[in-house]
């Protein structure tokens, strides 16, 4: 019945067809006795087609077939290679990952379309599907700098001996897709997620507009689904406001393209390429991330912007580790001391002034646990983060 389908076939519809059965029976999915099952030939006569396929590559399979082997032939031995290391160590990378990890480490510099059709025609890549209905996409910034995007992803990003998953945090400019920064934490929060932005400032520099979801860490919505409130500073609001940077939160998860597009690409390259690193802990993630993968990625996915130039503008003078850091507003006690979080810090005597009593004063919280106490811009008191990590009895003066 199988032989009597095949006769009823175009050449290259027969073709076609005999290429894809050898294909799945070189990449290990059925045998050859099935493959001559399936195709309703003997054993012989497929011995024969396998042969002309080694021989004369696809043109080999047509009955009619020029004298003179075809100039696209490929090797039969590089098609082996090709399904067998794609079966056996590239198995969840995506097509055009895995088609430039063969050139670089491999040295098959063979066209991504014959390869794609390759892997196919043997079963092991499915072939996409349609796409949908037309959507029009946000044009670029023109310059560097004037939009980032910064997102998370909680996946199963490498294998861990406590975390099922991890978050990772990635900041992308809008105007180059360039990947600013990144890093692998437990959780998204506050404090990693000011980090990374902290980390992107002191390289780069301040720019114009932050674009994020709607966190609870970014804007503070008193109604779930319901509009965020923004009178009410988080604290990475406050921080962005002391540097100019505005804060845009997206409506939807389709309003953040870009960034998902991006996590997209990142989870079919990141994930397979740590497993083949053997990456088991943050510290070896977040150093294969910013050794390997994040030049790799701007390289391959990076685009110039449209004009020369940059909106990032270069922070000079001005205290970073003070402006990134959680801020509490206190008022003094009768005995010149203020409580945060359980514990109790004695403030010292200010020069000319009689007593702090009743005076509002706030505490900034840096990333590396050390407090400091401000009335407006003047710094009444520091204490290290020995001290100030106690959790309890008096504190003294750092």
């Amino acid at each position: 019945m199988a032989q009597c389908r095949l006769i009823t076939l175009s050449a290259s519809e027969r073709a076609m067809k005999v290429q894809e059965i050898i294909l799945r029976a070189m990449s290990g999915q059925i045998n050859w006795c099935q493959a001559a099952q399936i195709l309703g030939f003997s054993a012989r006569h497929l011995r024969r087609l396998k042969k002309s396929y080694e021989e004369y590559g696809y043109d080999g399979l047509y009955d009619r077939r020029s004298k003179s082997p075809s100039p696209r032939k490929i090797p039969f031995e590089i098609a082996q290679k090709i399904l067998k290391l794609y079966r056996e160590e590239y198995f969840d990378f995506n097509m055009r990952h895995f088609h430039q990890e063969i050139r670089e480490k491999h040295a098959i510099l063979l066209s991504y379309s014959w390869i794609r059709g390759l892997l196919q025609g043997a079963g092991l890549v499915l072939k996409s599907k349609k796409r949908g209905q037309y959507r029009r996409r946000r044009e670029r910034r023109p310059l560097t700098g004037m939009l980032l995007h910064l997102d998370g992803s909680t996946h199963r990003w490498f294998e861990h001996p406590q975390d099922e998953r991890q978050d990772l945090l990635s900041i992308i400019d809008d105007a180059t897709s360039e990947c600013l920064g990144a890093v692998f934490v437990p959780q998204e929060g506050t404090r990693p997620i000011l980090h990374l932005l902290l980390e992107v400032v002191r390289k780069y520099g301040t720019f114009i507009s932050l674009y994020t979801d709607r966190a609870g860490h970014f804007v503070y919505t008193p109604k779930a689904g319901g509009p965020p409130d923004r009178s009410k500073k988080t604290q990475i609001e406050r921080v962005l406001d002391e540097l100019g940077i505005e804060l845009i939160v997206a409506k939807s998860p389709e309003a953040r393209g870009r960034s998902e597009r991006a996590f997209g690409t990142m989870q079919g390259r990141l994930v397979p390429e740590l497993r083949r690193a053997q990456v088991k802990s943050y510290e070896e993630a977040n150093r294969y991330l910013q050794e390997v993968f994040i030049p790799k990625y701007n390289r391959y996915f990076g685009v110039p912007p449209t004009e020369g130039g940059t909106a990032f503008i270069p922070v000079v003078g001005a205290n970073l580790d003070r402006i990134f850091a959680l801020r509490h507003e206190r008022t003094v006690n009768k005995d010149n001391t203020i409580s945060i979080e359980g514990r109790v810090l004695q403030l010292p005597k200010i020069k000319g002034v009689s007593t702090l009593a009743r005076r509002k004063v706030e505490i900034r919280e840096h990333l590396n646990a050390k407090l400091e106490v401000l009335s407006g811009k003047r710094l009444l008191a520091s204490f290290d983060s020995e001290a100030a990590s106690e959790a309890t009895g008096l504190l003294c003066l750092a």
